[in-house]
């Protein structure tokens, strides 16, 4: 919806890390449930999903966080904005300067370490590479994997943050469908081993 953020879930992660509004504040805000939002800092809901800065993308201002702060009642307004939105990208394939093509590689070790629900399929999409790249950095058998070390593809301009948490919550979905809630993918009063146990052998050595 004109009325909402470009990317609900991510903006409802940075203003949940970020700020003292309350849950309803935030919900209202975002277009989200209120049990969405509490989920989130819970970390049961966008788990992963890096958060959007709403005053560095224009779509609120300081003044407003800190009114609502003040007065919990308070519904954030969104700053109108006079320039046009802009236009989706076509589905085909990315076009990566010369320059940063020596950088996927790293970008996709980074995403295997950090992602793993991602589809290789959305990983293609992301970086703007090929399935048989992505197997050859997963097994190490990349003719430059001595060289290869796991970087944030979004610090590497592989990719957009917008993008790289769609894609993560298109997973996300995708992966509760399959295994079911989080709370019954592992017994109670258990933790899922962090991300740096992933058993995809990016290690020290990356």
């Amino acid at each position: 919806m004109a009325n909402q953020p470009l990317m609900p879930k991510a903006t409802a992660v940075w203003l949940v890390e970020n700020t003292s509004l309350t849950f309803e504040q935030i919900a209202d805000f975002c277009g989200l449930h209120l049990l969405e939002v509490q989920g989130i800092a819970d970390g049961q809901v966008a788990a992963g999903v890096r958060g959007l800065d709403p005053i560095a993308n224009g779509q609120l201002t300081k003044e407003e966080i800190e009114l609502g702060t003040q007065d919990p009642e308070r519904k954030l307004r969104m700053l109108k904005r006079d320039l046009p939105q802009p236009k989706k990208r076509t589905a085909g394939p990315r076009y990566t300067p010369v320059a940063k093509r020596q950088d996927k590689p790293d970008g996709i070790a980074w995403l295997l370490r950090n992602h793993p629900e991602l589809k290789d399929s959305q990983v293609v999409r992301l970086i703007g590479t090929t399935k048989a790249t992505i197997l050859a950095v997963r097994e190490r058998t990349h003719w430059n994997t001595p060289n290869i070390r796991p970087r944030d593809p979004v610090l590497l301009g592989l990719c957009t943050q917008v993008d790289l948490n769609q894609a993560i919550e298109k997973a996300g979905k995708t992966r509760e469908k399959l295994e079911g809630p989080a709370e019954s993918a592992a017994p109670t009063g258990e933790e899922l081993p962090p991300v740096d146990e992933a058993p995809l052998g990016f290690g020290e050595g990356y």
